[in-house]
């Protein structure tokens, strides 16, 4: 692993903060059938983890276009 790669992924806790939602609300986003949110690793029982990518793919998918629409 090189020196940058903690950047490239986001806890939970991390990732709520960067979205303004509580951590409660990416588990509720996790266990919805279908599940919602973006994409995540379950590291253990306990740690999940999100890849800056995807959540940067999953936030341009979100996007609205004033314009556009």
């Amino acid at each position: 692993m090189g020196p940058h790669d903690h950047q490239e992924w986001f806890s939970t806790n991390e990732l709520a903060a960067f979205l303004g939602v509580d951590p409660s609300s990416l588990r509720r986003w996790r266990t919805a059938r279908p599940p919602q949110g973006p994409p995540w690793v379950k590291v253990s029982d306990r740690v999940t983890v999100y890849r800056r990518i995807d959540v940067d793919a999953w936030l341009r998918s979100r996007r609205t276009d004033p314009e556009a629409a």
